[in-house]
């Protein structure tokens, strides 16, 4: 649908008439975080007539203290707002571990073990598969099927209006429906360096920066909320574009 174009953009980008859109970046576990944001986000919003729509960018999971909390949390938010949820490469990485326990030395080594003590699961010896095993079944044990509800049925983009939103961000010279799974939630340098014009603004997390960047081609909302205690909003409205933080 949309390749990567060589002309400049005319017009200001853009999200259709009666809709405010509110991109939330990487949680990781920040439950006290999203929590007060969402409070913003409420206030905000009050009076607004229109179609009030809530994006997360991904990466729910790891790193912060209260995974469980977060996803607990994106249950009570699908009821008050429409939403999205996108697929994060941490989010990825928790179903991967329920599907294999033997991947489990690579999620620890992204916060993995955050997420099993959050859901009352002892981290497992990474070196004993069968320790793998009973951990992994324990966990599935302990994460409620609403959680995985949630979970298994991520989505790995959304496009409303001008702005395309995904987890990582796109590779360069490639249709936006072109894009691959492991792109879309792991490329850093080659979509970060580029000025290309994708043919939408590209609204990511992924990379962590202290604050909010909003360039020609993409906008980046990832501030690092487990490290910094800054978790980012993007409120996009018409082609008006603010960001909001607790």
């Amino acid at each position: 649908m949309f390749g990567l174009i060589s002309r400049k953009r005319i017009k200001p980008a853009a999200v259709p008439e009666g809709c405010r859109v509110y991109a939330i970046g990487d949680i990781h576990g920040r439950s006290d975080l999203l929590d007060r944001l969402l409070g913003l986000i409420r206030k905000d919003a009050a009076g607004f007539c229109g179609v009030v729509t809530l994006v997360f960018i991904g990466d729910y999971v790891d790193r912060g203290r209260d995974s469980k909390g977060v996803i607990d949390i994106l249950l009570e938010v699908r009821t008050e707002f429409a939403t999205h949820f996108l697929c994060g490469n941490h989010d990825r990485a928790m179903l991967n571990f329920l599907a294999d326990p033997g991947t489990y030395p690579g999620w620890r080594n992204i916060g993995g073990a955050d997420t099993l003590l959050s859901y009352g699961v002892a981290p497992p010896d990474a070196e004993d598969g069968n320790a793998l095993r009973q951990a992994r079944d324990k966990f599935l044990r302990a994460v409620p099927g609403p959680h995985m509800g949630i979970l298994n049925t991520l989505e790995m983009s959304v496009e409303i209006g001008d702005y395309y939103f995904v987890h990582a961000g796109v590779r360069p010279g490639v249709p936006l429906d072109g894009q691959t799974f492991m792109d879309m939630m792991w490329i850093r340098d080659e979509f970060l360096n580029s000025d290309a014009d994708f043919g939408k603004i590209i609204v990511h997390g992924h990379s962590p920066l202290r604050k909010p960047v909003r360039k020609s081609n993409r906008l980046s909302i990832d501030t690092g909320a487990y490290s910094t205690g800054k978790l980012t909003a993007a409120v996009l409205e018409g082609t008006q574009c603010k960001f909001l933080q607790p």
